[in-house]
């Protein structure tokens, strides 16, 4: 019987070059997504899917993360002596919302070496790692889908979704066969191929379940263009000792970390908010577009 999933990764050492300049000195982790940073979303999809213990891996520059899910003393303070106790029990809400610790990747070395930095954190133990700009809006959390397929199969899973045409020369792709519908055992992987190459068109996404093994496959990786070592490489090596299996999520995948998918992610959100979403339905409503 595998393991329970009890732990997740957040790499967020990155330096967020796509949204310059307003991650210059801000994280791109805590852009706001109407009025919740991005990693929060990753965090309580986490946390949904039954995580209770939260490594972020950070570097210079990331503090407002750390203090996003700290206790705030003054601001609670405020709060309470202004009599806005729903506004005070949001704020407390995201520091009890797990058990979170911190480490620092002190260069950017690419996903697989951000992932090692979690080996002390991890132990003899299976985790999950998410990359916070990939935000998935579904029923089910998407954590919560490959949880279910890797306590089937007990092996690591990674989430997929379809990508056609050119655009798919921008993900790693997996080749894989389909053993029940929506789940995939993978034979190869490839990093960002030609359209011409893709093996299919299911595109790797920012989740993963990992087993512990995967450091000892990281070790094994040789860096790559700038000196970065990727983790579909250190996959590529443990597939040679284990099966791994891909998940197409069942729900909508949006990619934060680029500006017109930011933009993208913020009205379909910010319309699916009660507070929000008729005010702004009927402001789009008003524009004038060609």
């Amino acid at each position: 019987m595998a393991n329970k999933i009890h732990k997740a990764v957040f790499p967020a050492a990155g330096l967020g070059t796509r949204f310059l300049p307003a991650t210059k000195a801000s994280p791109k982790e805590m852009l706001p997504l109407v009025d919740k940073p991005l990693i929060q979303y990753s965090v309580e999809e986490a946390v949904a899917s039954g995580v209770d213990s939260v490594l972020i891996i950070t570097g210079r520059d990331k503090s407002a993360i750390e203090n996003h899910f700290d206790i705030s003393f003054e601001l609670e303070h405020l709060l309470k002596q202004k009599g806005k106790t729903e506004m005070f029990e949001q704020v407390r809400a995201i520091s009890e919302i797990a058990k979170v610790s911190y480490t620092r990747q002190k260069e950017a070395l690419g996903l697989g070496h951000a992932i090692l930095q979690a080996r002390d954190f991890v132990g003899n133990e299976p985790f999950a790692a998410l990359l916070a700009d990939d935000i998935v809006d579904s029923e089910v959390p998407a954590l919560r889908q490959m949880i279910d397929i890797y306590e089937k199969y007990d092996a690591p899973v990674i989430a997929t979704m379809q990508v056609e045409g050119e655009a798919i020369s921008r993900f790693g792709v997996i080749d894989a066969d389909e053993v029940e519908p929506g789940v995939y055992k993978i034979k190869d992987m490839v990093e960002k191929p030609a359209f011409a190459d893709a093996p299919s068109d299911l595109a790797i996404i920012g989740r993963y379940i990992f087993t512990p093994d995967i450091f000892e496959a990281i070790d094994a990786t040789e860096p790559g263009a700038g000196g970065e070592i990727q983790i579909t490489d250190a996959m590529r090596i443990l597939m040679r000792e284990r099966p791994f299996y891909a998940v197409k999520l069942d729900g909508v995948r949006h990619d934060a970390g680029d500006k017109l998918g930011f933009l993208i992610a913020t009205v379909e959100y910010a319309l699916k908010r009660g507070d929000l979403g008729r005010e702004f339905r009927e402001y789009l409503r008003t524009l004038q577009l060609d």
